[in-house]
C-alpha cells in the first residue's frame, strides 16, 4: 500500500487534468447517448422527436462509425498544432453541437448538430490518451491507466442517471447538461492543463497524412490481422445494441413500474429518487446497470482471466455476452434485465479488454504500433452495423408502432397517418380504442402475435458466428 501512494505522488498535474477532463466528457457523452435512441423515436408529445427506427439507425450509426475512424486523423493534427489549442476547438465544436441538439427537430439538423459533436469528440478523443502515455512511465503506467479506465467508468456511470432525472421535467435538460459539463472542461483546460512535451514535426501535415495512410494499407496487407478485425466487428455490432436497440425495446415492451414496486418495498428512498413520477423506472437507468457492474466487477474479472490467453478471454468473453445480451430480448419482464445485463457485462468485461493486448500479441516484432493504429477500425464497423440492426431491422420486426401500424392495416381500421395529425401515443390511444384494448393489453396482444422479441435470435446469430470464427481464426490461422 505505502508504494501505491508513492506512485501517486509521482503523477503530475497534466495526468490529473486529463482525468478530470476525462471524466466529465465521458458524463457528457454517455448523459446523452444512453438516451439519444429514445430522444430520436420518442413520441413528440413527450417533447422527443418521433423519427423512425430507421432514420434513428442510420443517423446514430453512420455518426458515431465516423467518429471512432477520425482519431487517427485527428491525432496527427493535435501533434502539430498542440493539445490545448485542440482541445479548446474540440470543446467549443461539443459544447456548441450539445446545445443545438436539444433545440433542433428536423431530421436534417439533429443529423448536422450530431455530426459536429463527432468531429468535436473525434478531436479530442486520441488527446487524452495521449496524455496519460506521456505522463506516466514503465513504473506509474499501470496504475496510471487503471484510474484512467476507472475514471472513464465512473463517468459512463454517473452521465445517464443525472440525465435520466433531468428528462423527466423537459428533454432539452439532457442536452443542457451535457453542454454544461464541457463548458467545464473548457475552462479547466483554459486555466489548468499544461502542455506535455511533444516531439517537433519535420514534415509537412499532408506528408503525415500520408503516412497515416501508408501505414494502414501496410498492417492491411497482414490477413492475420484483416481476418481478426473483421471478426471483431461482429462483436462490437452486438456489444452496441446495448445503446441502440435496447433502450428503445425496454420503453416499448416492458412495464418498468414493476421494478419500481420491488425496489420501493426494499428501499422507498431510492425508488423515490431514480424513478420517475409515474412510479416507473426509465428504460436508460436499467440499461446503465451495466457501467455499475464494470465498476464493482472489472478489477475481479481482470483478475479471474489474467491467467488466460488472450484468444481464449475472448471467445468465453464473446459467448457470455451473446446469452447475456439474447437472455435481455427474451422476455418483458423488466426484473430479468438485472441478471441478463450482469451476465453480459461479464463477458464484455472478460472479453472487450483484450481485444488490443491480442492485437499487440499478432503484432509482427518492431510494428505493434502500427497494428495499434487500426483498433478504431472494427469498432467504426461495429457502430455502423449496429445502427443499422437497430434501424431496419428492428422497425420490421420488432417496433411496436411498426406493428402496430400492420395490425391496425390488417384489421382495416382507419386512423390518420402516424406522421401527420398524430402523435406516437395519440397513434396508440386511437388504435387502443378501436381495438377495445387499454395500453397494457395492445403491448400483451402485439407481443403474442408478432413476437417481437424474436430480434434475440438475430443478435444470437452475430454474436455466435463471431465466437465461432474466433475459434477458427485462432485453430487454422494463428500457429502459435
Amino acid at each position: 500500500m505505502p508504494k501505491f501512494f508513492r506512485i501517486l505522488k509521482k503523477y503530475p498535474g497534466t495526468f490529473w487534468v486529463a482525468n478530470i477532463m476525462e471524466l466529465f466528457e465521458r458524463w457528457a457523452w454517455y448523459g446523452m447517448f444512453m438516451l439519444f435512441a429514445l430522444y430520436l423515436t420518442g413520441s413528440t408529445d413527450s417533447g422527443a422527436l418521433g423519427f423512425s427506427q430507421a432514420q434513428k439507425g442510420l443517423l446514430m450509426g453512420s455518426v458515431v462509425g465516423f467518429l471512432y475512424f477520425l482519431p487517427v486523423f485527428t491525432g496527427a493534427i493535435a501533434d502539430r498544432v498542440g493539445y490545448k489549442k485542440v482541445l479548446i476547438i474540440a470543446y467549443i465544436l461539443m459544447t456548441t453541437s450539445y446545445f443545438l441538439l436539444g433545440r433542433v427537430k428536423e431530421y436534417e439538423w439533429v443529423f448536422a448538430a450530431f455530426l459536429m459533436l463527432a468531429l468535436g469528440a473525434a478531436l479530442f478523443k486520441p488527446i487524452i490518451s495521449a496524455c496519460i502515455a506521456k505522463t506516466t512511465d514503465d513504473e506509474t503506467s499501470s496504475i496510471g491507466f487503471g484510474i484512467f479506465y476507472m475514471i472513464v467508468n465512473i463517468g459512463a456511470f454517473v452521465g445517464p442517471v443525472v440525465a435520466s432525472l433531468a428528462r423527466q421535467n423537459s428533454w432539452v435538460n439532457v442536452f443542457n447538461i451535457s453542454s454544461g459539463v464541457i463548458v467545464f472542461n473548457l475552462i479547466l483546460v483554459i486555466l489548468f492543463f499544461k502542455e506535455p512535451e511533444r516531439s517537433a514535426s519535420q514534415t509537412s501535415f499532408r506528408e503525415e497524412i500520408k503516412k497515416i495512410f501508408r501505414n494502414i494499407f501496410e498492417a492491411l496487407r497482414d490477413m492475420r490481422l484483416v481476418v481478426f478485425l473483421l471478426i471483431i466487428i461482429g462483436f462490437w455490432t452486438m456489444y452496441n445494441q446495448l445503446f441502440y436497440t435496447l433502450p428503445v425495446f425496454i420503453d416499448q415492451w416492458m412495464d418498468t413500474s414493476v421494478v419500481y414496486d420491488n425496489i420501493y418495498r426494499i428501499w422507498p428512498w431510492l425508488a423515490e429518487q431514480i424513478g420517475t413520477s409515474e412510479k416507473t423506472i426509465a428504460a436508460e437507468m436499467l440499461t446503465n446497470i451495466d457501467a455499475m457492474y464494470i465498476i464493482i466487477f472489472q478489477l475481479i474479472v481482470s483478475y479471474f482471466v489474467m491467467k488466460l490467453k488472450p484468444i481464449h478471454s475472448m471467445i468465453s468473453g464473446f459467448i457470455i455476452s451473446t446469452i447475456g445480451l439474447s437472455l435481455t430480448f427474451m422476455t418483458s419482464n423488466p426484473m430479468f434485465l438485472f441478471i441478463s445485463i450482469l451476465i453480459f457485462g461479464l463477458g464484455e468485461m472478460a472479453g472487450s479488454p483484450k481485444i488490443t493486448e491480442y492485437i499487440g500479441k499478432i503484432a509482427p516484432k518492431g510494428k505493434t504500433a502500427l497494428y495499434m493504429g487500426c483498433s478504431f477500425l472494427p469498432m467504426a464497423g461495429g457502430n455502423f452495423f449496429a445502427g443499422l440492426l437497430s434501424g431496419n431491422v428492428y422497425q420490421k420486426y420488432s417496433d411496436k408502432i411498426s406493428l402496430l401500424k400492420l395490425e391496425v392495416e390488417k384489421r382495416g381500421l382507419d386512423i390518420p397517418d402516424i406522421s401527420g395529425k398524430f402523435s406516437q401515443n395519440d397513434y396508440m390511444e386511437k388504435a387502443g380504442e378501436l381495438m377495445n384494448l387499454n395500453g397494457h393489453e395492445l403491448t400483451a396482444y402485439l407481443w403474442s402475435n408478432y413476437h417481437p422479441y424474436n430480434i434475440w435470435l438475430i443478435f444470437a446469430a452475430i454474436g455466435v458466428t463471431t465466437a465461432f470464427a474466433m475459434w477458427l481464426f485462432n485453430r487454422y490461422l494463428i500457429k502459435n
